[in-house]
């Protein structure tokens, strides 16, 4: 079955970097796009970063130039590298894909931004 997991969650001050990680199995990875999404406390969840199989990102207008998503298919994994940190980065990250028409989240990674 399709798993997604994340990792590289964690506190980080202001103006900080982290690179979250999403292990994906059960299907064969390279065929599809992936995505990253956010959700803060109290807040909807909001795309991130898409990467699509042509491999040209797509970033929310808040994050270009801040966020970088990769992917490396040998590894079956897609990154989420944050840099320039802010507080209201602070929220749960998620990643998705979607396959034969469902959608597939990960259980989600925390990032807080705070001093």
């Amino acid at each position: 079955q399709v798993q997604l997991v994340e990792s590289g969650g964690g506190l980080v001050q202001p103006g900080g970097s982290l690179r979250l990680s999403c292990s994906a199995s059960g299907f064969t990875f390279s065929y599809y796009a992936m995505r990253w999404y956010r959700q803060a406390l109290g807040k909807e969840r909001e795309l991130v970063a898409t990467l699509g199989l042509a491999g040209t990102p797509n970033y929310a207008d808040s994050m270009k130039g801040r966020f970088t998503i990769s992917r490396d298919d040998a590894r079956n994994t897609v990154y989420l590298r944050m840099s320039s940190l802010k507080p209201e980065d602070t929220a749960v990250y998620y990643c998705k894909t979607r396959v034969a028409s469902r959608d597939y989240w990960g259980q989600g990674t925390q990032v807080t931004v705070s001093s």
